[in-house]
């Protein structure tokens, strides 16, 4: 059987402009699927934030239950982060009646702008949640349930 060499090359590999193509091809199709991926993984971390902060609820009740105020994060025996490190926990105006516990994104899940501030707020026996870009959790109602309903 004798084979032209050309034959013989087309039939071993692909070519240059072969690879290029299927290269560009796998770009594009990447560009185009790494904000819904990216999306998703801040959603995923987010839920740990939640369930940190719940996590935080419960100890503040059992803290309660035994003193007479709310507890900052070390008396009720809470880690300052999630346990993901993406996000800071604090306890602000812990008192007799209420307190406010945040749960604020760190390193790459900052970028997570609208969600970025996570806040649970309990006041005389009424709970409260928010959300935002900055500190004063200020998103309006349908940004706040996405940040808040997973």
């Amino acid at each position: 059987m004798n084979s032209s060499p050309r034959t013989r090359r087309h039939a071993a590999g692909f070519t240059l402009v072969e690879v290029m193509i299927a290269t560009a091809i796998s770009g594009v199709l990447a560009s185009v699927a790494y904000p819904s991926f990216s999306g998703v993984m801040h959603k995923v971390k987010r839920c740990e934030a939640l369930t940190a902060l719940m996590q935080l609820q419960q100890a503040e009740e059992r803290w309660r239950s035994d003193n007479s105020r709310y507890g900052t994060l070390d008396e009720v025996g809470v880690a300052s982060a999630a346990p993901g490190r993406n996000y800071l926990l604090s306890v602000a105006d812990a008192s007799a009646t209420g307190y406010v516990a945040v749960a604020q994104a760190t390193g790459t899940q900052a970028s997570d702008r609208k969600c970025r501030y996570l806040r649970l707020a309990f006041q005389a026996g009424n709970l409260a949640t928010s959300s935002g870009e900055t500190e004063s959790a200020d998103n309006d109602a349908q940004a706040n349930r996405q940040c808040w309903n997973q």
